[in-house]
C-alpha cells in the first residue's frame, strides 16, 4: 500500500462498508450475489447516501452560484476601473475591494465548487478500490474494511453485459465487451456533465450574469469539462463511470427541481414560473396582479410646509385682549394752514444761515422777559 492509498485508507473503509450493506440488501431481495446487477447497484445505492449526505451543501452551492450573479454586475464595474493596470498597488486594490464585495453578498466563487471538491475524494476512493479488487481477492492486497477476499472475488467476477466492473477502456486486452460499455458509459458521464452544467448557466442565470469575462469563463468550461471527462474516461474503471453517471443523474434533477421551484431573480426560470403561476391561477378563476409591475404613487406638489396650529386658537380670548383688538378712535381732523391749501404760494425756503431763531424779515421781535 502506497502513501496516497495510505491517506485514502478511512475513505476508502467507508466507500466498501456501503458498498458491502447494500450488496447484502440486494442479495436479501434475491439478486444474485456474483452478479452484476447487484454490485452495480450497490454503487448506485453509494452515490444516493453521498448525495443526501451532501444536500445542505449543494444548498449552499445555490446560494453562493445566486450570490455570484447577482454581484456580476459590480464586479464588471470593478474590473472596468482597474482595466489596464498592472502595477501592484492597482492590483492589491482591485483585490481587496473584490474580496470586500464578497463579504457584503456574503458569497465567495470556492462555494460553489464544495460538492464537486467534497466528492472528489470519494471519487478516487471508490477508483481504488474497484481496481484494487483483483489484488484483494487472491490476498496481495489487504482488507477493506469489510470487502473481504471472498466478496472481492464476487465483485471481481461480476459483469455487466459482459464487462467486469474492474475493466478499464486502457486495460481491456482485446475484450470488445469492455470497449463498448466503456465508450457507453464515458459518452453518457459526458453529456449528463454538459446538460447539467447547461441547465444551470443558461436557465438559471440572470442577462446580466452571462455577460462579462466570468460568463465567458463558464462557457468556455461548459465545452472542456465534457471533453475532460471523455479523454480521462478511458482510464476509469467501469464502476466508477457508473458512480459518475449516476451522480450527474442526481444533480440534474436536483437541479431541475430547485430551478423550478426557486430560481434566481430576473432569470427564465423565474419568467416561466410565473408564467405557470398565472396560467394555474387563471384556471381556478383567480386573477393574480403582475408582482413586477411598477406601482406609480402620485406625488403631491411639494410648497411651504403647513405650519402646526395651536390648539388654544379656538378659546375665548381674555377681555383685555379684545379691547387691545377694538380699532382705535378716529383723531378730529387738524385744520391745515392757508399756505397748505391748493393754489397758495409754497414758503420759501430758508436761506443758508437761518436757522430757527432767526426772525423773520419785517417782523418786530419782542424783547424777553
Amino acid at each position: 500500500m502506497d502513501w496516497f492509498d495510505g491517506l485514502l485508507k478511512p475513505i476508502m473503509v467507508v466507500v466498501a462498508w456501503i458498498m458491502v450493506q447494500f450488496h447484502s440488501l440486494f442479495t436479501a431481495i434475491g439478486l444474485d450475489p456474483a452478479g452484476g446487477a447487484a454490485w452495480s447497484l450497490s454503487i448506485v445505492g453509494l452515490v444516493i447516501v453521498i448525495r443526501i449526505l451532501l444536500i445542505p451543501l449543494f444548498f449552499r452551492q445555490i446560494k453562493a452560484s445566486r450570490g455570484m450573479q447577482l454581484l456580476a454586475p459590480e464586479m464588471q464595474a470593478i474590473q472596468k476601473k482597474y482595466k489596464g493596470k498592472t502595477d501592484p498597488a492597482s492590483r492589491e486594490a482591485m483585490s481587496r475591494e473584490t474580496m470586500a464585495l464578497y463579504r457584503e453578498h456574503g458569497t465567495n466563487p470556492f462555494a460553489s465548487c464544495l460538492p464537486i471538491l467534497l466528492q472528489s475524494p470519494i471519487f478516487f476512493a471508490l477508483f481504488r478500490v474497484l481496481i484494487e479488487l483483483p489484488r484483494i481477492a487472491n490476498g496481495s492486497y489487504p482488507q477493506i474494511g469489510p470487502l473481504t477476499p471472498e466478496l472481492a472475488e464476487q465483485a471481481e467476477n461480476a459483469t455487466i453485459f459482459g464487462a467486469p466492473l474492474s475493466g478499464t477502456f486502457m486495460r481491456a486486452d482485446g475484450n470488445w465487451h469492455i470497449q463498448v460499455v466503456t465508450v457507453v458509459l464515458i459518452i453518457a458521464m459526458s453529456a449528463t456533465t454538459f446538460l447539467t452544467q447547461r441547465q444551470l448557466t443558461m436557465k438559471n442565470m440572470p442577462p446580466a450574469a452571462l455577460q462579462g469575462p466570468m460568463a465567458q469563463q463558464q462557457k468556455v468550461l461548459l465545452y472542456v469539462l465534457p471533453l475532460i471527462f471523455a479523454f480521462s474516461g478511458v482510464n476509469f474503471p467501469i464502476g466508477v463511470l457508473i458512480y459518475w453517471t449516476t451522480t450527474n443523474l442526481w444533480s440534474m434533477g436536483q437541479q431541475f427541481y430547485t430551478i423550478r421551484r426557486m430560481p434566481a431573480p430576473g432569470s427564465q426560470a423565474e419568467i416561466a414560473m410565473k408564467e405557470r403561476k398565472a396560467k394555474k391561477a387563471k384556471a381556478h378563476g383567480v386573477i393574480e396582479e403582475d408582482a413586477a409591475a411598477p406601482v406609480i404613487i402620485e406625488e403631491k406638489p411639494r410648497g411651504q410646509r403647513e405650519q402646526p396650529k395651536r390648539k388654544d386658537r379656538n378659546k375665548p380670548r381674555p377681555v383685555i385682549e379684545e379691547i387691545q383688538d377694538k380699532p382705535a378712535a378716529p383723531k378730529p381732523a387738524t385744520p391745515r394752514p392757508a399756505s397748505s391749501k391748493p393754489g397758495s404760494p409754497k414758503p420759501a425756503a430758508p436761506k443758508d444761515g437761518d436757522g430757527p431763531g432767526t426772525p423773520a424779515p419785517g417782523k418786530p421781535t419782542k424783547p424777553k422777559k
